[in-house]
């Protein structure tokens, strides 16, 4: 049974579910990141839904682009389903602390015309902890800037930083 799907899936349904109660903004974005343990930048689209006062849902996913290092080929995501609490929420800023689950997924696979092709896959589940900062500078764009470390074997620490638009 491939858990990728489903796991997405399940992240998808709290979304749309809880966002249907939410008394704020829903916000949907996009972000570049940056990992420690893969050494590289990402791609990601995140979404928050707001659950109550000071307290959302946000589910992201980042796709770290393709490195090679001594012929080795490695594809990198993460998919995250975190929480985050804003303990600071003014006009003009919200800062919030982050913890959640992650699932990473690694490829690695080598292509030589002498000993042939090989790969191989794993996937694990992690948490995450950090914080974040809101910069809402007025209108539908909220830019925004994170930092988490993902507690899995070997750890990451992962920067990231978007926008956020209000739907």
């Amino acid at each position: 049974m491939n858990l990728k799907p489903t796991f997405l899936g399940i992240l998808i349904s709290f979304g749309i579910a809880f966002s249907a109660q939410a008394q704020k903004e829903t916000h949907i974005g996009a972000m570049l990141a940056y990992g420690s343990e893969i050494e590289n930048i990402g791609i990601g689209v995140n979404a928050e839904f707001p659950m109550m006062e000071n307290l959302s849902i946000s589910p992201s996913f980042i796709y770290y682009f393709p490195k090679e290092e001594y012929g080795l080929k490695v594809n990198w995501f993460e998919v995250n389903a975190n929480a985050n609490y804003y303990f600071v929420n003014q006009e003009n800023m919200g800062v919030y602390a982050l913890g959640g689950l992650n699932y990473s997924s690694v490829k690695v696979s080598y292509d030589d015309a002498w000993l042939g092709n090989y790969s191989a896959s794993d996937g694990r589940f992690g948490l995450n902890l950090g914080g974040g900062v809101n910069f809402k500078i007025g209108g539908k764009i909220t830019p925004f800037a994170e930092l988490k470390y993902v507690i899995i074997e070997e750890g990451q620490l992962v920067a990231g930083a978007g926008v956020k638009f209000s739907l």
